[in-house]
C-alpha cells in the first residue's frame, strides 16, 4: 500500500470527504470507480471534484455524513500495482545515488512538498536542497543525473 494523503474532515451530509494529498499523480487515482483504502477498507470512488487545496470525494455505498464519520482523521492509501504511472513515485526514487554532470554528490534521502514545490534532499558531505525541475533534473534510472548550475553547491 501506498499512502497518497490525509482525510481530513467531511463536507456536507451526503459522505463527501476533504482529502489532502501532495500526491504528484492524483489525476491518475482520484477517478470515479478506482480503489482508495482506508483503515484496511477497501473504498471505491463515486464522484471527485477539487475544492480550492482539498481533493473532494465521495465513495459508493456512503451517502450520509453518519457512514463517514469513521474515517475522519485516517490516512489515505492505494494499492500501486493497480495503477500506470506517467512517471517514476517519488518513493521509488529514495536511496537512488545523485550526480551533478559526472561528479557524484550524494544520495537522495528524501523529496519533500514545499506549498507545491518538491525539492530533493541529497545527503553528500552536506545536506543539498535541489528544485525538483526539469532545468536541474536531466535523468532518472539507475541514478539520478542533475545539471546544476555553476555555484549551486558551496564546496566549502
Amino acid at each position: 500500500m501506498l499512502y497518497i494523503g490525509d482525510l481530513v474532515n467531511t463536507h456536507g451530509i451526503k459522505g463527501e470527504v476533504r482529502i489532502i494529498s501532495f500526491f504528484k499523480y492524483k489525476d491518475v487515482v482520484f477517478k470515479p470507480n478506482n480503489f482508495l483504502y482506508i483503515n484496511n477498507e477497501k473504498l471505491k470512488i463515486k464522484s471527485y471534484r477539487k475544492h480550492k487545496k482539498y481533493d473532494m470525494i465521495t465513495f459508493e455505498n456512503y451517502d450520509n455524513i453518519n457512514d463517514i464519520l469513521k474515517f475522519k482523521g485516517m490516512k489515505v492509501y492505494i494499492n500501486k500495482d493497480d495503477y500506470s504511472f506517467p512517471g517514476p513515485l517519488n518513493e521509488d526514487l529514495l536511496g537512488k545515488k545523485v550526480y551533478d554532470k559526472d561528479k557524484y554528490i550524494g544520495t537522495l534521502i528524501n523529496i519533500i512538498n514545499n506549498n507545491g514545490q518538491e525539492v530533493l534532499v541529497i545527503k553528500g558531505k552536506k545536506e543539498i536542497l535541489v528544485p525538483y525541475v526539469d532545468e536541474f533534473v536531466k535523468n532518472i534510472g539507475e541514478n539520478i543525473s542533475l545539471d546544476l548550475i555553476e555555484g549551486f553547491i558551496n564546496e566549502d
